[in-house]
Formats: structure tokens, C-alpha cells, sequence
């Protein structure tokens, strides 16, 4: 029994070489010292891929501008059967056409200025509600004044969308608030101020003729 005991102890013994092999435990095995450049190719490699999702996204963004400006200028400067898909597709950008919406409700055409009043609304998002409230206001021309302040009524009534319905109703009694006080549109000439300029709007097309 002792000497099974002793052989169980002793190498194993390779059959090719007849050198014995220590069998190690892994507790027994250390690493060795880390490679300080181990991590840098990683690092490079994460800071690679880190920059081209960042020149994708801005890439995209720049598209993303550019079709909604298209969009819109078909709003802006047509009044035909061209202008319901274009409302359709503006719409598909939801919040983040709103932006240049905004931006666009400033030179207008009354015509283009309710296009752009029902391109809000077929976007649905709460955060045109400021928007409305200013164009409802300020606007130079009473029915796009009122288009504004009809949507937001709507938006106030509608059950599908609380936060947006607290906000518009919000809106309409700032609105009421404002009219109550005298605060009003500015206008050209003797409508208005003389050479102040209206905050919201322009009484005529700005820029190229409309296309036929």
C-alpha cells in the first residue's frame, strides 16, 4: 500500500520524453505582470467606432434637415394636390420637424402659414403648443390667428393625450389673458405700428414666386 501511495505521488511520466510533468493547480498559476499597451488598441479602437456613430448621426441629422426644408417649401409655395402628401411626409419627422416649422411660420404666406398650422397638427406633439399660443396672438391675420387657437381647442378637448390637452388648455387661457390685456399683433403702416415688423407671418410671399 505504501509504495501505490509513493507512485501516486511521483510525476507522471511522458511516454515520448520520459521526463515527468508537475501537474499545477489553478491556484497555482500566476499571471504574469500586465502590458501597459494591452489596453491602448482597445481604447484606440473603442475612440474609432465612438467617432464614425457620431459622424452617422450628424450625417443623418443633415438629411434629415435638408427633406424636411423640402417639405416644407412645397407647403410654403404650392397650393395644390402636391401639399397633402407633403403634410404626410413632414409628418413622419414628428418633433423634429417642429423646429423649422417655427422657423418658416416667420415669412409665410397666410396660404402657407395654414399648411404649416395643419402639418402641427397631424404631428400631434405637445411641443408645438407654444407655437400655437404665440401664432394665435401675434399672427397678422385673423384666420390664421384663429386656425392656431381652433387647434389648440381641439387639442384641449381631445382624451388621448392628457399632457398635451393640459398644456393647450393652458395655452388658450394665456391666450385670453394676453387678448384681455391689449397685447396683440404688429402690424405695417396704419394697421399698426409704423415700420415695426410683424412677429409672426408676412402679408405676402417672401422669396420666389409661387410655381404654377
Amino acid at each position: 500500500m505504501r509504495a501505490l501511495a509513493r507512485l501516486a505521488l511521483t510525476p507522471t511520466l511522458s511516454r515520448r520524453t520520459g521526463r515527468g510533468r508537475r501537474i499545477r493547480s489553478p491556484r497555482s498559476i500566476r499571471s504574469g505582470p500586465l502590458d501597459p499597451s494591452a489596453g491602448r488598441g482597445l481604447g484606440r479602437g473603442v475612440a474609432i467606432i465612438a467617432t464614425c456613430l457620431l459622424l452617422t448621426v450628424s450625417a443623418c441629422e443633415e438629411i434629415a434637415h435638408r427633406e424636411i426644408g423640402d417639405e416644407i417649401n412645397i407647403l410654403l409655395r404650392r397650393d395644390d394636390a402636391l401639399v397633402p402628401p407633403a403634410t404626410e411626409r413632414l409628418a413622419r419627422y414628428r418633433r423634429a420637424a417642429i423646429p423649422q416649422i417655427e422657423t418658416a411660420m416667420h415669412t409665410a404666406a397666410p396660404t402657407g402659414r395654414h399648411h404649416l398650422l395643419a402639418a402641427l397638427e397631424k404631428i400631434g406633439d405637445g411641443d408645438a403648443v407654444p407655437i400655437l399660443r404665440h401664432i394665435a396672438v401675434f399672427d397678422i391675420t385673423a384666420d390664421v390667428r384663429a386656425g392656431a387657437e381652433a387647434l389648440l381647442s381641439r387639442w384641449a378637448a381631445a382624451t388621448d393625450d392628457k399632457p398635451r390637452a393640459a398644456r393647450a388648455s393652458a395655452a388658450l387661457a394665456e391666450i385670453a389673458r394676453k387678448r384681455a390685456a391689449g397685447i396683440g399683433p404688429l402690424q405695417f403702416g396704419a394697421s399698426g405700428m409704423p415700420g415695426v415688423p410683424s412677429t409672426v407671418g408676412a402679408p405676402d410671399l417672401v422669396g420666389p414666386e409661387t410655381k404654377e
